[in-house]
């Protein structure tokens, strides 16, 4: 199967801290990757590298093959790896069709130009109206993402990188800070976009229900190295994650599932 997305030795170390540790991963094409740990595992800082945030101090990171480890967040995005972050990245001054229709107007190249009116380019607002429809905030299109409650604007956000085109989504703990009522409205979008079947998914979240519903796989990182990979069954009975999880003891072997 075809890898879309790899790390070869992935490391980065802030003085003597090793946040991420010798990672080796590849991910499918079309796959959907939950990745777990206790807190301070590296979850953050590992999307941080694949995304361009930070520089690994050692190994690579590619994509469709190509070694992608030393370009900008900015061209890693056009290349198709899009990003979400735990706090919502949106334009909260403009309304919520606004802010799809940015995307989908710098996807297909097309610069802001002040004298020049947006109906100009009809099929930029019918192209937002579809991506809005797919995480179901079509009937919000003239509000505010200001005046959005936060799930909402989860939904928008995510909204806006599929209008990027991205095949590559990283998400980071995409229900953090909602309410249990919003929760299942964010799974609903997520699920949908995975049935679409035409996107890779990595997930960094806490909630092992939705992590055993949504995962083709999940990998599991502790004190920043790759301590376990395999099915979400796998996972669930593997000794060494349980113990990483209940504060055993961990005897620095790299397991896998």
């Amino acid at each position: 199967m075809t890898s879309i997305i790899e790390t070869q030795d992935l490391t980065i170390a802030f003085g003597g801290h090793t946040a991420v540790d010798g990672v080796n991963i590849a991910v499918p094409e079309n796959h959907f990757k939950s990745i777990i740990g206790p807190n301070g595992a590296g979850k953050t800082t590992f999307f941080n590298l694949l995304s361009g945030q930070l520089s690994p101090t050692k190994g690579q990171i590619k994509f469709r093959g190509e070694d992608i480890t030393k370009l900008s967040p900015t061209i890693r995005t056009r290349k198709g790896i899009g990003r979400s972050f735990q706090i919502t990245n949106v334009f909260p001054n403009l309304t919520v069709l606004e802010n799809v229709r940015l995307a989908v107007q710098s996807q297909a190249g097309i610069r802001y130009q002040m004298l020049s009116h947006f109906k100009k380019h009809k099929h930029l607002e019918e192209r937002a109206t579809e991506w809005l429809e797919m995480v179901l905030l079509n009937n919000k299109e003239d509000t505010l993402a200001v005046n959005l409650a936060h799930g909402e604007k989860r939904k928008l956000e995510i909204a806006m990188l599929l209008a990027l085109n991205t095949e590559v989504l990283l998400l980071d703990e995409p229900t953090a800070g909602m309410s249990l009522e919003e929760v299942p409205a964010i799974l609903d979008v997520i699920r949908k976009i995975k049935l679409k079947g035409d996107r890779t998914i990595l997930l960094i979240e806490h909630k092992m229900d939705m992590i055993m519903d949504l995962s083709d796989s999940v990998m599991v990182l502790f004190n920043g190295r790759l301590l376990a990979d395999g099915t979400p069954e796998e996972i669930m009975k593997n000794e060494t994650v349980q113990s990483a999880y209940l504060g055993g003891l961990y005897d620095e072997r790299t397991v896998e599932a």
